[in-house]
């Protein structure tokens, strides 16, 4: 399976993403109104200048109370591993346990299209799960002809 199928099947329309002078406080704010564990740094809304998530807010809120004060480019990851549609899920799956990453942008020519994250890994990796045992279940049943 291709990363574009995977983003094919996420309801959202676009890629969520914040700039870099954008506050702390904004950042949580969007992380919570949509739901999610990252978002894409981008001064643009079109390329990769980071990405920035919910661990980066605790594991800075933990050495330093004030960072709620400070910018979305003060805590951000800025070299961001990206993945392109036509890679296939099971190569991201493997970047994303190797490396311990839980959201990866997909970049086609340069611009953002897209982000996939853990979950929905996960999910796809489950249905087609659910499918390859749905066949060999009526494969068995039909007596293997």
């Amino acid at each position: 399976m291709k990363i574009a199928e995977v983003l094919k099947a996420k309801p959202e329309g676009g890629v969520i993403t914040i700039t870099p002078d954008a506050g702390v406080r904004e950042l949580i704010a969007l992380l919570a109104e949509h739901n999610v564990g990252a978002l894409i740094v981008s001064a643009d809304g079109e390329t990769v200048d980071g990405i920035v998530s919910e661990r980066d807010v605790v594991r800075h809120l933990h050495h330093d109370g004030t960072v709620i004060n400070n910018t979305v480019g003060a805590i951000m990851t800025d070299v961001v591993e990206t993945c392109a549609p036509t890679d296939t899920l099971d190569d991201l799956m493997e970047i994303m346990t190797r490396r311990r990453f839980r959201h990866v942008p997909v970049v086609r020519d340069g611009k953002l299209v897209g982000i996939v994250s853990i979950g929905d890994v996960v999910k796809h990796k489950l249905s087609q799960l659910q499918f390859e045992r749905d066949q060999l279940d009526s494969y068995v049943h039909q007596g293997g002809h």
